[in-house]
């Protein structure tokens, strides 16, 4: 729909810094939180021009770890946007360890009817490698504990092809995963990003991952474990029951425009790629002297961003209409049909699919279309 928005709020506060993250993380005190909320509020102030006369389709609170700010930071910041509709989709990412019934049960009645929260693993030995502060019982708790807040549609990550996680460890979290009351999953495998404790300890920790054929069996578990659960595989990482697919991520990967707020976030809007610095007092300062605190903005030519919205779209295992588009360069139909015969893509009339082998090597694929 014409005039559909997503808006972001990254909300960078930690307790600590998980070795394997490489998201914008600030440690979590008074002092800078106060800083923060100020700074978002006037960022917010300066974008609600853009806003009017736009139906909000979903709003995502991320991090970091958004429950480190009070349920009233949350309130001043909803009450802040036009008037939503009954049927917004508004999540908020926590950790096990947050969780509390009165706490999830406040932040319910401010209006937010989804959590996402990271889990990781259900197995006490990862939970220690990945640096996490809950244990896999803490998980479970937390996980009855937002059900019984009155909060059903709830999301849990998790991640696999950890140094030291088994074949057997693995399919003892996904059993695990049988009778918890979730509605959504997304699946992770580690890397090693730039920037992280694991990325400077990577030679150290290589030779512990799970060897390359096992870490194929370990996704191919999950996808089984997952759909016999009745959790659908509706997008590469994301699995969810019918009805709770993700509105907001969803909107990636559908090019539906959206803003970004806070320090680091990013936006996509008419066109434009564009991100905030990712940096607390220059954030700040931007916004004290009325300026976007951006640091980063890209424009593609049409033809490369028809292909990245291309690319993009294939995640999602519903395919993607291809008279939506407009008409395919003769050099892109030409790499479509390359992949179709590596047996990567399959086109059924207007709709184009990743194969089973083509979601295996979806970065390739990616690749070679943008």
């Amino acid at each position: 729909m014409i005039g559909e928005i997503s808006l972001y709020f990254h909300i960078p506060f930690c307790s600590k810094k998980c070795p394997y993250c490489h998201f914008f993380v600030l440690p979590d005190q008074a002092n800078l939180k106060e800083k923060f909320v100020k700074a978002l509020h006037q960022e917010l102030a300066l974008r609600l021009p853009l806003i009017e006369g736009k139906k909000i389709v979903s709003i995502y609170f991320g991090g970091g770890t958004p429950t480190k700010l009070p349920p009233k930071a949350f309130q001043s910041i909803l009450e802040a946007l036009p008037p939503l509709g009954s049927d917004v989709e508004i999540t908020l990412e926590t950790n096990p360890e947050d969780v509390s019934l009165p706490l999830i049960q406040e932040f319910k009645s401010l209006g937010i009817n989804r959590i996402s929260m990271g889990v990781q693993s259900l197995d006490d030995a990862e939970l220690q490698t990945l640096g996490r502060q809950h244990s896999a019982i803490k998980a479970l708790s937390a996980i009855e504990t937002i059900q019984g807040a009155g909060i059903s549609n709830l999301s849990i990550d998790l991640m696999f092809e950890l140094p030291g996680q088994t074949l057997a460890s693995w399919e003892r979290t996904l059993a695990r995963l049988t009778t918890l009351p979730i509605a959504h999953l997304s699946l992770y495998n580690l890397t090693f990003e730039p920037h992280t404790q694991f990325f400077k300890k990577q030679k150290a920790l290589l030779p512990r991952l799970p060897p390359q054929e096992e870490r194929l069996t370990m996704l191919e578990s999950a996808i089984s474990h997952l759909t016999a659960i009745g959790l659908e595989r509706y997008e590469i990482s994301a699995f969810a029951r019918s009805g709770a697919y993700s509105r907001h991520n969803t909107g990636y990967w559908v090019g539906r425009p959206f803003l970004g707020l806070g320090p680091s976030a990013f936006s996509y809007w008419e066109g434009e790629r564009f991100s905030n610095v990712s940096h607390l007092g220059k954030y700040a300062e931007s916004l004290q002297n009325g300026a976007f605190p951006v640091d980063f903005r890209e424009t593609l030519p049409p033809e490369k961003a028809l292909r990245e919205l291309l690319a993009i779209a294939l995640r999602l295992t519903c395919g993607v209409n291809l008279s939506t588009f407009s008409s395919l360069p003769l050099n892109l139909q030409a790499t479509c049909d390359q992949l179709i015969q590596r047996g990567w893509l399959y086109r059924q009339g207007e709709t184009l699919r990743l194969t089973s082998q083509g979601q295996l090597f979806y970065d390739a694929v990616a690749t070679e279309l943008v």
